[in-house]
C-alpha cells in the first residue's frame, strides 16, 4: 500500500545507459506507460497485489553523470486499487493510508549511486501517511530511444521494500505482513 510508489518515481532517476547529455523527462502517465504497484503478504499464504492509478512525476537522466540525476513523484493515495472495493476502502482508512488526512504521497531523490552497468540506487525521501523517511530504490535502466510520434523516451524499473510501522501504519496483520514491496515501472518522455 505504501506509496513507495514514490519509489517508482525514483525509478525515473535511474540514470544509465546511453544518453550523452542531461535531459528532463515527464513520466508518461497519459499513455499508460508508468505503474506504481505493490504487493504484501496475505497472512503468509499468498500475495495481495495492488496499484496506484493516479500519480505524476518527472526525472532528469544523464548516463554520463548518473549522480546528477533527479526524480520527483507525487501520487494520490486514494487512487489505490486492489480490485476489491471493501478492501480498498479499508486500506484508504486511518488503519493504513489515512487518505482523508494525507491525500498525497511524495518521493524526491537526494542522490543516485551507480551500482553496475544499467543499475543504480536512488536514495530519497518518501513522505507517506504524513511521515517522511529515507528510502532506497534499486533501479534498472530498461532502454531509451525515439518513439513513432517524434518524441524521445527512456524507461526504468525499480523496487523497494517499506516497513509499515516506519510510516505510522498502525494496523498489525501479523508477522508475515510487516512490509510492503513497491514495484515501479516508468517510461518518461523527454521535454
Amino acid at each position: 500500500m505504501l506509496k513507495k510508489t514514490f519509489a517508482a518515481l525514483a525509478l525515473g532517476s535511474m540514470l544509465f545507459a546511453g544518453q550523452a547529455m542531461a535531459a528532463d523527462y515527464v513520466i508518461d502517465k497519459q499513455g499508460q506507460h508508468a505503474f506504481v504497484n505493490f504487493k504484501a503478504s496475505h497472512l503468509g499464504y499468498s500475495w495481495l497485489w495492488g496499484t496506484f492509478k493516479d500519480f505524476e512525476g518527472s526525472f532528469s537522466f544523464d548516463a554520463a553523470q548518473p549522480e546528477a540525476s533527479k526524480v520527483k513523484v507525487t501520487l494520490k493515495t486514494a487512487s489505490l486499487d486492489t480490485n476489491h472495493a471493501e478492501r480498498d476502502k479499508h486500506l484508504r482508512s486511518d488503519d493504513f493510508l489515512n487518505v482523508g488526512k494525507h491525500p498525497t504521497a511524495t518521493f524526491e531523490s537526494t542522490s543516485v549511486k551507480s551500482t553496475g552497468e544499467g543499475t543504480a540506487d536512488i536514495e530519497g525521501n518518501l513522505t507517506l501517511n504524513g511521515v517522511t523517511k529515507p528510502v532506497v530504490i534499486a533501479a534498472k535502466f530498461i532502454g531509451e530511444g525515439e518513439d513513432p510520434w517524434g518524441g524521445y523516451r527512456a524507461g526504468f524499473e525499480g523496487t523497494t521494500t517499506l516497513k509499515l510501522k516506519d510510516f505510522d501504519i498502525k494496523m498489525d496483520l501479523g508477522p508475515a505482513t510487516q512490509t510492503v514491496d513497491l514495484i515501479i515501472s516508468v517510461e518518461g518522455v523527454r521535454k
